[in-house]
């Protein structure tokens, strides 16, 4: 196991952290680790069942240069207390206006654990009913429309959809037969 010897933080800001600790591996041998934390977020698959559709959120990703189809997802980092459930619901409304009578809890998974601490939790939203979003500043130019589940498949297996943490949402969602 790897033992840290000490630690100091690099660089911070509101939404995540970067540390750097010295480290002692198995053998004996010193190093550095670098790891980014971040808070944990909540990522929501709104399904609309009746109508065969699932909604995703379009804007444009500064750290890859592009805009990009994904699961509306999003953290509190201001309250990490609140239960994530609570926050998916949020996340929902506010990115897509919907609201769901039904949220199932289906699971959690690190995002990156090789470098970061970050987790995130997955929700299947279900009898939905359309509202009014409401956008903060940094995703005005977001987008939030509802595909049928087969181009959402085809978008993922022909690289459309690249965020991984809705590929793996997704494929969790089914192998639980939810979808």
């Amino acid at each position: 196991m790897i033992r840290a010897l000490d630690s100091r933080i690099v660089y911070e800001n509101r939404w995540m952290r970067v540390r750097e600790d010295a480290i002692e591996r198995p053998d004996g041998s010193h190093g550095i680790y670098g790891l980014v934390e971040k808070p944990d977020f909540v990522t929501v698959a709104a399904v609309d069942r009746t109508r065969g559709l699932i909604h995703l959120v379009e804007q444009y990703r500064y750290p890859v240069a592009g805009r990009y189809w994904e699961l509306p997802q999003g953290s509190w980092e201001t309250r990490p207390d609140v239960p994530p459930e609570e926050v998916a619901r949020a996340e929902l409304s506010e990115e897509t206006g919907i609201a769901a009578g039904k949220m199932t809890r289906v699971g959690e998974l690190f995002l990156a654990y090789g470098y970061s601490s970050q987790r995130y939790h997955i929700f299947l939203a279900e009898e939905l009913e359309q509202g009014v979003g409401a956008l903060e500043a940094e995703e005005a130019d977001l987008i939030s429309r509802a595909f049928p589940l087969a181009e959402v498949d085809a978008m993922m297996a022909d690289g459309t959809i690249r965020d991984a943490t809705t590929v793996a949402a997704l494929g969790l969602i089914r192998l639980k037969g939810l979808l």
